[in-house]
């Protein structure tokens, strides 16, 4: 899909591929225009360089992400590669062999032109919603009882958590489960407090969506069957739990 890659970026970003290299051809870099700063790197790949099986050259493209819970999301997917030749810790390979559905390259590489682009222009890179597991201590705050008479709380901004994101609260010991889900309807919202416990800076609105029962996603259960041992700050939900969580008997609402 070369040339769809190549359509895409012209259009989008009036930017047109550049062939730096006499040894390589047939790769193509594509800048941004204001920092020359590359954004895409088109190449075709031995197989085997890549990890897969076989030696035949495979068509993709490298690619910059910077949120590296993103990135390790990404990097479960088919067709979605550690980068190439490229520093792992930033940039992913996306195979261009139909193993990638275009319209989700195309998501990429607009993450990757947001990611790269000058300082005055960066706007976070757009991403699906995340399902988060977010600790909560009831030594602090009494959870439990925190939907009541309400269906919003207001929660401390967790790093990297966006609007439409999921967010699972863990209710530390002597609970220690998951009982809820939540959708965060608004985030970095001014706040200020500040003890030897505890320091907020922002918040965030979590809506209750679901309620778990105390038996049901227990720290024993989390740690035998999704291989988590500890729930100490905000982390991404596996597909596994994530799929458990969505699956499990639900306790409606009142």
């Amino acid at each position: 899909m070369w040339e769809q890659v190549k359509e895409y970026i012209q259009n989008k970003y009036e930017t047109a591929p550049e062939f730096p290299w006499r040894t390589y051809p047939d790769f193509a870099v594509f800048r941004h225009r204001g920092n020359h700063k590359w954004f895409a790197l088109v190449m075709d790949v031995p197989a085997d360089k890549l990890g897969l099986p076989g030696k035949a050259l495979i068509p993709c493209i490298n690619l910059k992400i910077d949120d590296p819970l993103y990135r390790d999301i990404l990097l479960r997917s088919r067709g979605i590669l550690p980068a190439y030749h490229m520093n792992k810790l930033h940039w992913i390979t996306v195979l261009l062999d139909g193993t990638v559905a275009p319209d989700k390259v195309f998501d990429l590489i607009d993450a990757s032109y947001q990611a790269t682009a000058p300082a005055a222009k960066k706007q976070p890179a757009p991403r699906p919603a995340k399902e988060w597991l977010v600790p909560a201590n009831p030594k602090y705050y009494d959870i439990e009882h925190a939907f009541d008479d309400t269906e919003t709380v207001n929660w401390k901004q967790g790093a990297g958590i966006r609007k439409g994101d999921t967010v699972y609260l863990y209710v530390g010991a002597p609970v220690s489960a998951i009982l809820y889900r939540c959708r965060v309807t608004e985030t970095e919202i001014p706040y200020h407090f500040e003890n030897e416990h505890l320091t907020i800076t922002a918040l965030m609105t979590l809506k209750l969506e679901r309620r778990y029962g105390r038996e049901e996603f227990t720290f024993e259960r989390l740690g035998k069957e999704f291989g988590i041992k500890a729930v100490r700050g905000p982390r991404g939900v596996t597909n596994k739990l994530g799929e458990a969580l969505k699956r499990d008997k639900e306790i409606q609402i009142c």
